[in-house]
């Protein structure tokens, strides 16, 4: 049994959301994929698999806001890498390394050739220690489509060359009259606050899926074209 140790949330979220529930998914030993809740600041432990790399991940969310597992990027671990004694150490940086494992299997499901756990994750990790990626993929790891990566690299090979910004598509949203906040922070820990300018139009990027951001007057969700604005009681 493992102890897992739950990285600190990002401040801006902590001060507009309050401290996270978190949903931890992971493989119990017999490779069976396993989901537990736990409240804020709970710690857990799990049983893991000790023969093969295998991954963790915590996706914090808020019921009382209707912010479901899956709208704010999690964080992860690796194990062994990130084992220190009996404690499993989760962080927003091998968040992505654990979600690309996930992505590796689905993509893996009909191919047993490749499988994620013999993946070379301690070269993966260097190449956003390096220099060679992307500036803003290594300071936002989330802008790739790991899905997209994973489908190919089982299908070919892993490159490297793939690591790069998902497109985006610009949406002008007229939130309702009085939403006054000009700061809005994003569902990916690494992100930059968007800060708009006073009277400038509200222009967010857009990626597939549900795009997630708040702001101190409330929380605002975007599905392609469609919005919705849930304003803070």
């Amino acid at each position: 049994m493992y102890t897992l140790e739950l990285p600190g949330v990002p401040q801006a979220w902590a001060a507009l959301l309050g401290e996270p529930h978190w949903r931890i998914e992971w493989f119990d030993p017999s490779g069976k994929k396993r989901i537990k809740d736990i409240p804020p600041r709970t710690t857990t432990e799990v049983e893991i698999p000790v023969t093969w790399t295998n991954p963790v991940t915590a996706s914090p969310w808020w019921p009382e806001y209707n912010l479901i597992p899956g709208l704010f990027k999690p964080a992860g671990a690796l194990f062994p890498h990130d084992v220190s004694g009996g404690r499993l150490r989760l962080t927003w940086k091998a968040g992505v390394d654990a979600v690309f494992y996930w992505e590796l299997a689905f993509a893996n499901s009909e191919n047993t050739v490749k499988i994620p756990s013999n993946f070379d994750w301690i070269r993966f990790r260097e190449l956003f220690e390096t220099g060679v990626l992307r500036e803003e993929v290594c300071n936002d790891p989330w802008l790739v489509d790991w899905r997209s990566v994973a489908e190919r690299t089982i299908s070919g090979n892993f490159d490297r060359r793939r690591l790069v910004p998902q497109a985006a598509e610009s949406v002008n949203i007229p939130l309702p009259p009085g939403e006054t906040s000009r700061c809005w922070y994003g569902n990916s820990p690494f992100a930059e606050p968007l800060i708009f300018a006073e009277n400038e139009p509200l222009v967010f990027m857009t990626h597939s899926g549900v795009n997630t951001w708040i702001s101190t007057e409330g929380i605002l969700r975007c599905d392609g074209k469609v919005w919705f604005f849930t304003p803070f009681d």
